[in-house]
């Protein structure tokens, strides 16, 4: 619905459950967006959080306050968001959840946030992964993030591009390290390593609008499937101010 460093939102639906993951844009720029598509706000069962970083979390609040979704989320990200404002109905992550039609595997990310996670969705056999915001994926989770139907991964930055930028090196630094983020290298070859028969589709999100380009970021990836003999049927680069197209899994 929303990827990028001005605000964060993806909307999943099973037959009996829909939510969020994060709520980085305004609650009526969300509004507006899942009516586009023919969904109530006051049907989205839960929010999922990632971190608390502001373009992760800032509709949260006027959203929960209009429609009370349950928000899941860990205890010490639930700890920094007490001390803006209260969340009245919401359930702290573990590792494995169960939710309805819905089982959620929770993976932690390396991000320089308190606390930051990534999300394993699994539905009558179809499963979706989601991580963002994170310097590197922990190989303890290879195994667990094979031959998924679809995948939802950061591409942030083309790291030639981000050195170009005017931006100060400590903060050059800090993109390209271990708490940072994904550059589109990285993220092509995680994929790679990552999809399997069952892999249908891929989205990249969170990409930099002044470090990046949603063409490279697209033939990075191409590239290096290529490379290592995969292929899927569509390759998705999310924008920052307009939703991509519905995907049925």
């Amino acid at each position: 619905m929303a990827s990028g460093s001005k605000g964060n939102c993806t909307y999943i639906s099973t037959e009996n459950h829909k939510l969020l993951i994060d709520i980085g844009t305004t609650c009526l720029y969300v509004e507006k967006t899942l009516k586009s598509m023919d969904v109530d706000p006051s049907q989205i069962d839960s929010i999922f959080i990632t971190h608390t970083h502001v373009d992760h979390i800032s509709g949260l609040k006027v959203f929960c306050k209009k429609y009370n979704p349950t928000v899941y989320l860990t205890k010490k990200m639930h700890d920094e968001i007490e001390q803006q404002f209260k969340i009245k109905n919401y359930v702290y992550l573990d590792e494995f959840l169960e939710i309805d039609d819905l089982i959620v595997n929770v993976i932690k990310t390396s991000h320089d946030s308190e606390e930051s996670v990534g999300y394993i969705f699994e539905s009558n056999g179809k499963n979706v992964v989601y991580i963002s915001d994170t310097g590197y994926i922990n190989r303890r989770y290879f195994s667990k993030l094979q031959n998924k139907d679809l995948y939802i991964l950061e591409s942030n930055h083309d790291v030639g591009m981000l050195m170009q930028t005017k931006r100060p090196h400590h903060i050059k630094i800090r993109i390209i390290g271990d708490e940072g983020h994904l550059s589109n290298k990285d993220a092509s070859n995680y994929l790679a390593r990552f999809v399997g028969p069952k892999t249908k589709h891929i989205i990249l999100v969170h990409l930099s609008e002044e470090a990046n380009d949603s063409v490279l970021a697209r033939k990075t990836l191409e590239q290096v499937l290529k490379m290592h003999n995969c292929s899927v049927n569509s390759i998705i680069v999310a924008s920052q101010k307009e939703r991509t197209e519905l995907i049925e899994i």
